[in-house]
């Protein structure tokens, strides 16, 4: 059951949309009445969080904004492999309305079967998770690199919100939607939608934009 439930959260082979829209007056494509809020689960350092308020809007023309810091779930921590489980950080975070909730965690999380995740979402309810540790050089034993850290990081919440809002994995291997097997492909990823994402969104970045 719990397998079950991982894998309809990964892939959302049921879940439907649920945000509102409204309409612009000048253009017949509605758009998103929502807003973004990044949830740290411990200590995230600052910066991380100041760069992504900073990054998502000008991607996304969407209003960002940090939440404070709340404490890792409940036996979220699975002694025997060493981790954390997903779905634990997932079902903390807040839930309801049009808002998208981004968690983020120096943790390593996985769920069942998989060994482990970058991130995850949950395309009933707008909730949306991302792994730290990984998206760092210093992980693999490398020299660090803050730069790339960044954008890791940036398009691993894309990637995910992209998910909250219907989208699966795309087979174009420049879109940030593209399902990232290493960081490898997730270094050769674009932090942006490609055009057939984003006819596939129930709504239009551009819209907002402009409106």
């Amino acid at each position: 059951m719990a397998m079950r439930k991982a894998k309809n959260v990964l892939t959302g082979f049921l879940y439907h949309v649920h945000q509102p829209f409204t309409t612009n007056p000048a253009m017949t494509t509605p758009f998103w009445m929502g807003k973004i809020y990044l949830v740290p689960f411990g200590e995230i350092e600052e910066g991380v969080l100041e760069h992504l308020v900073k990054t998502l809007p000008g991607v996304l023309g969407y209003e960002t904004a940090k939440l404070l810091s709340r404490p890792y779930p409940g036996r979220s921590y699975d002694p025997f492999r060493r981790q954390y489980r997903g779905e634990a950080f997932l079902e903390a975070l807040p839930q309801g309305g049009p808002d998208r909730y981004v968690g983020l965690v120096e943790a390593d999380l996985y769920v069942p079967p998989l060994n482990f995740i970058f991130g995850l979402a949950d395309r009933a309810t707008g909730r949306a998770v991302v792994a730290l540790p990984r998206l760092r050089q210093e992980f693999y034993g490398l020299r660090p690199d803050r730069e790339r850290f960044l954008e890791r990081v940036v398009k691993e919440v894309l990637h995910e919100l992209g998910h909250t809002w219907q989208l699966g994995h795309c087979p174009n291997p420049l879109c940030v939607m593209h399902f990232s097997n290493s960081l490898a492909d997730t270094d050769r990823k674009e932090p942006r939608y490609c055009p057939r994402c984003l006819a596939q969104m129930p709504f239009s970045l551009a819209a907002k934009k402009t409106a």
